[in-house]
C-alpha cells in the first residue's frame, strides 16, 4: 500500500497527469481496499479530476490502460522462506535472495508464469501499453516478458539514484550535483563515470575507502571499487550475495560487517522482516490520517517516465532493456541490461554504453547466463536448465559440490512444485542428473 501510493501521489502530482484516470488491481480485498482509500483521499483533499478505480478482475483492470505497473509478489511468504532455508541448509548464506542465488533463480520460475498471463492479457486488452515493471528478479522477470512476448517492457529499479546519494555523501558533494555515467545489469551495474564540476569524484572515492568510519558504512562496495576499479550500483549487503567473495567464510563476513551492514549480513534476516510486515499489513487497520492526505513527489522513476512520454519533457533514466543493438557491446544482445535510456514524446531511446571493462562486464557475464538459462528453464520446462542455472551462481558454486547443488535445486523443485507445473516429470526421473548440453 505504501508503495502503491507513493507512486499515485508521484502520478497526480504533475499537473498534465493529474486527471488521469487510475486503475488499483490486487487479489488481496484488504490491502486493495486500503490503498484505494488513500488514492481516493489524495483526490479529493487536493481537488484534482483523477478518477481512482479499483477492482479484483485484473482484465478490467488492463482493458485500455496506456501504462501497466506491475509490483506483484507471487505465493506469498512460504516459497519465499524455502528459497532461503533450503539453500541454507547446504552452506549458501543469501543476503536477501530475491534476485539472484537459488532464492533469485526460484523466485524468478514462479513469478514468470504470472508475468506471461499479465502481458498476454496486455496483447489482448492495451498492446500498445507500456509495461512498467518493478517485481523481482528484475532481470529474470523482464527477459521472460520480451522473449515470450510482444509487449514493451522496462524494469525500474532504486539502485542507481540510491548509489548516486551514497557517493555524493562519500565524497562530500551535493546529490543533485554529480554527474554519473551507469551501465551493467540490475544491482550490478558500475559507475563507469562519476563527476562534480567536470572533474572525476573516483579520487576522492578512493581516498574515502581509508577513512574508517565511512569504510564501515559501506565495505562490501567499497572492497569491489579497490579491487575492481569501480563503484556498484547495489548496497553493501545485497552486492555480498552476487560474488563469490564474501558470504563463505565467516571471518570475512565479521571483517566486513559495517554500521550500516552489521545485523542485517546475518543469514535470512531480510526474510524475518518481511515476514512481519507482511503479518502487519495482513491484520492492521488503515493507520492513515485519511484528512491529511495529499500529493507528494517521491524519487521513484515511474511518474517522471510517463510525464516524459505523455508531454516531451526529455529526460534520461537508467532502465532495465533488452540490449538490442549491442547498447553493452560485451554482454548478449539478448540479456536484460540496465543502462541510460532517454525518454521523450517520441518514446524510449537506449544509450550506446559500448564496451564495458573487462573485469566488471566478466561478472556480468556470469549473470546473463545464469538468468537466460532461468528464463529458457521457465519458458520450455526444461528441469536440466534451470539446474545448470544455480550451478553457475557465483555464491552457490562458491559454498557448494556439483552434488550438493543438484541436491538442493531438486529439493527446491519440489518444494515450490505447486508453482512450477512445467518442471514436473515421473517421480522415477526426478533424482536422474539430466544430461542435455543442447544449450
Amino acid at each position: 500500500m505504501v508503495f502503491a501510493t507513493n507512486l499515485i501521489g508521484d502520478i497526480l502530482s504533475y499537473e498534465a497527469l493529474a486527471d488521469s484516470e487510475i486503475r488499483l488491481m490486487d487479489i488481496d480485498e484488504h490491502r486493495l481496499e486500503q490503498t484505494t482509500e488513500v488514492a481516493e483521499a489524495m483526490v479529493d483533499n487536493e481537488d484534482l479530476d483523477a478518477a481512482i478505480e479499483s477492482t479484483t478482475d485484473r482484465r478490467e483492470a488492463l482493458d485500455g490502460a496506456d501504462y501497466v505497473l506491475n509490483m506483484i509478489n507471487v505465493g506469498g511468504t512460504e516459497p519465499f522462506e524455502n528459497e532461503i532455508r533450503i539453500p541454507e541448509k547446504y552452506g549458501i548464506e543469501q543476503a536477501i535472495g530475491d534476485t539472484t542465488g537459488p532464492g533469485g533463480v526460484f523466485r524468478g520460475l514462479r513469478t514468470i508464469p504470472e508475468m506471461l498471463d499479465i502481458a498476454r492479457d496486455m496483447e489482448e486488452l492495451c498492446p500498445d501499453a507500456l509495461l512498467m515493471n518493478y517485481t523481482n528478479p528484475m532481470a529474470i522477470v523482464c527477459k521472460a516478458v520480451y522473449e515470450a512476448t510482444d509487449i514493451e517492457v522496462v524494469g525500474l529499479c532504486h539502485s542507481v539514484p540510491h548509489t548516486v546519494e551514497a557517493i555524493a555523501e562519500y565524497v562530500d558533494v551535493p546529490t543533485d550535483e554529480l554527474d554519473y555515467w551507469v551501465a551493467g545489469i540490475n544491482h550490478m551495474a558500475f559507475f563507469l563515470e562519476a563527476e562534480h564540476d567536470g572533474e572525476s569524484v573516483y579520487p576522492q572515492l578512493r581516498e574515502a575507502y581509508h577513512d574508517e568510519e565511512t569504510y564501515r558504512k559501506d565495505t562490501v562496495r567499497f572492497e569491489m571499487l579497490r579491487h575492481f576499479g569501480l563503484f556498484p550500483t547495489e548496497s553493501s549487503h545485497h552486492m555480498s550475495e552476487y560474488v563469490p567473495y564474501f558470504r563463505t567464510d565467516e571471518d570475512v563476513v565479521e571483517e566486513l560487517t559495517g554500521t550500516d551492514y552489521a545485523e542485517r549480513m546475518a543469514t535470512a534476516t531480510y526474510l524475518e522482516g518481511w515476514k512481519e510486515r507482511s503479518a502487519e499489513r495482513d491484520s492492521s487497520e488503515l493507520d492513515v490520517d485519511l484528512d491529511e492526505v495529499g500529493v507528494d513527489r517521491s524519487e521513484e522513476y515511474a511518474a517522471r517516465l510517463i510525464h516524459s512520454l505523455e508531454t516531451g519533457t526529455p529526460r534520461r533514466f537508467n532502465l532495465n532493456v533488452r540490449n538490442d543493438d549491442g547498447a553493452i557491446t560485451n554482454l548478449p544482445n539478448d540479456a536484460c541490461v540496465e543502462v541510460p535510456v532517454f525518454a521523450d514524446g517520441s518514446g524510449l531511446h537506449r544509450c550506446s554504453v559500448g564496451e564495458l571493462p573487462t573485469a566488471v562486464a566478466a561478472l556480468d557475464q556470469q549473470h546473463t547466463a545464469v538468468y537466460e538459462l532461468a528464463v529458457e528453464g521457465a519458458l520450455e520446462g526444461d528441469r536440466s536448465k534451470v539446474h545448470k542455472a544455480i550451478k553457475l551462481d557465483p555464491l552457490s558454486s562458491a559454498a557448494c559440490t556439483l552434488e550438493e547443488l543438484h541436491e538442493m535445486t531438486e529439493e527446491l523443485i519440489e518444494a515450490n512444485r505447486e508453482y512450477l507445473p512445467a518442471l514436473e516429470f515421473p517421480e522415477s526421473e526426478r533424482t536422474a542428473i539430466p544430461t542435455t548440453a543442447d544449450d
